[in-house]
């Protein structure tokens, strides 16, 4: 199979899927030290919130508890790795960086290490939220 051609700030262009292999296949996409992070990441929202729901959708994954609404999904930029909490302003604290929503909010995560105890815990707060129909 061809690797999947990298979209500005290197995002992985995947087709759209449910389940778990689009989610492998983006992560597996993904260029560089991102690859590590997109990894961590699904392994802290996969034990955070056994049988949560996954999908590839717009080049993104994105996490849900009930089929079809989802609470986050991430996303390549040059720079960093964007991940929005679709009920963000209702997580305590709220994530740093503010939306044109109002109700999103995100986390830039950079090369390096994070706090993975913060992002398992808006991971828990935003899995107990109404999900966001998409």
């Amino acid at each position: 199979m061809d690797k999947p051609k990298l979209l500005s700030g290197g995002n992985p262009q995947i087709p759209k899927g449910y389940g778990e292999a689009p989610i492998r296949a983006y992560i597996a996409a993904m260029p560089g030290w991102k690859r590590d992070i997109g990894q961590k990441l699904d392994d802290i929202i996969t034990r955070t919130q056994p049988g949560v729901k996954k999908a590839v959708k717009w080049n993104s994954p994105f996490y849900g508890v009930e089929e079809g609404h989802w609470f986050l999904s991430f996303h390549c930029m040059t720079k960093y790795i964007k991940i929005g909490f679709f009920r963000g302003a209702q997580l305590e604290p709220m994530p740093p960086v503010a939306s044109k929503q109002p109700e999103v909010r995100y986390l830039h995560i950079p090369e390096g290490p994070f706090d993975e105890e913060q992002f398992a815990d808006w991971v828990r707060q935003a899995s107990q939220l109404p999900g966001e129909k998409m």
